[in-house]
């Protein structure tokens, strides 16, 4: 059995929830449980407050667990990361208030900075030469300015609206994080082979989020001229149509390279083109 930590709730808890689920690793989740165990592999899942997670895994009360990079960073435990996951980006970023001049980071000299995360935003500072006065916050840090608590914040940021309706601009990205897979770096065999077996799962459901599976008609004549558009995880699957001259394609696009890829095929002659999901793809 090995243990995963997550957070208890918020979207992190969710998208972390989902993977598991699309891993096939089947559980009952609850609110009102604070850990569970799952009924197809050796898996328990223990609901935490995210900031205590690195130091579970540390610890070992935890085998592995599922957090913020910017959490993790901020904790001094970056050595715990596996790799990332792929989900819940997001970037810390210092804002000042809309009405405010602001050139660059030199002008936070002297100020008060409101933050949650003053040991990566200090480092940020320093690397930077700039002296602030850290005023570290648990939550609300948006507020500070305007009740006279803080020239500016560092605050993490996804779309931006909580800062705007704060009256504040964003003006420099401090850091930008993920969530990512964490572990003790003292497990046991059987555990690292439970972890490596998890692993192979989760980079199964992530790669087959990042592509799409792409079937279309094509004229022989321009076959070569489609492959190169699509080759696929070794090649494309080509087939002859009933129509003479005509042939189907079968591969595999990044779905960040889609629409460009759907454009170029188009102009050299493909038709009737389909897109479909995967939803797993092991390499």
């Amino acid at each position: 059995m090995i243990r995963l930590a997550i957070q208890k709730s918020g979207r992190l808890s969710e998208d972390s929830l989902s993977l598991i689920r699309e891993c096939g690793i089947s559980f009952v989740s609850s609110s009102y449980k604070l850990k569970t165990e799952a009924t197809n592999f050796p898996l328990e899942i223990l609901y935490l407050r995210d900031d205590d997670i690195p130091g579970y895994v540390q610890d070992g009360v935890a085998d592995l667990g599922v957090v913020g990079q910017n959490v993790l960073v901020e904790a001094g435990l970056p050595e715990l990361e596996v790799e990332p996951l792929g989900f819940s980006k997001c970037r810390l970023s210092l804002a000042v208030p809309r009405g405010e001049a602001y050139a660059s980071v030199a002008d936070l000299q002297g100020k008060n900075i409101a933050t949650s995360y003053p040991q990566i935003l200090g480092t940020y500072l320093a690397g930077h030469g700039v002296q602030a006065n850290l005023h570290t916050i648990s939550g609300s840090v948006e507020i500070a300015p305007s009740i006279g608590l803080a020239d500016a914040i560092c605050d993490i940021v996804s779309s931006g609206s909580t800062l705007l309706g704060n009256g504040l601009r964003e003006v420099e990205t401090v850091f930008r994080s993920e969530a990512v897979l964490i572990a003790n770096r003292a497990l046991s065999a059987e555990k690292q082979a439970l972890l490596e077996q998890l692993q192979f799962r989760m980079q199964a459901v992530r790669r087959a989020r990042r592509n799409k599976y792409i079937v279309l008609n094509a004229p022989v004549a321009s076959l070569d001229a489609v492959k190169a558009l699509l080759p696929g995880i070794k090649s494309p699957t080509v087939t002859p149509l009933a129509e003479q001259g005509w042939v189907s394609v079968q591969s595999v696009v990044n779905e960040d390279d889609f629409w460009h890829v759907t454009d170029q095929l188009k102009a050299v002659g493909a038709e009737g083109i389909l897109v479909l999901p995967i939803e797993k793809m092991i390499s």
